[in-house]
């Protein structure tokens, strides 16, 4: 069984920065690409970054420049460092595993809350 735990979300003002991280059990973290997504309230999910199991990285362009989506084999965590925060980055984020050979991402972490105040 995977479990995605993510923490590190919490009010900031507006250019701040946050740290998200995403602790992953179970064994498919290393073959597994890693996204963080997130959702505003009445807005669909949208992804905001990825990274594959070689490490190669892709943002939404809302957030290029920003944030940075990076992995830690060793402590099967994923983070997402959040730079120049803006109101409309306020959502809560999900982290998510796509397992190698799988098309969706079959997993998902229960969300922290990001909140930017102008």
């Amino acid at each position: 069984q995977v479990q995605l735990v993510e923490s590190g979300g919490g009010l900031v003002q507006t250019g701040g920065s946050l740290r998200l991280s995403c602790v992953a059990s179970g064994s498919i973290f290393s073959s597994a690409s890693m996204g963080w997504y997130r959702q505003a309230p009445g807005k669909q999910r949208e992804l905001v970054a990825s990274i594959a199991s070689g490490g190669s990285t892709n943002y939404a362009e809302s957030v290029k420049g920003r944030f940075t989506i990076s992995r830690d084999y060793a402590k099967n965590t994923v983070y997402l460092q959040m730079n120049s925060l803006k109101p409309e980055d306020t959502a809560v984020y999900y982290c998510a595993a796509r397992p190698l050979y799988r098309e969706k991402y079959d997993y998902w972490g229960q969300g922290t809350q990001v909140t930017v105040s102008s």
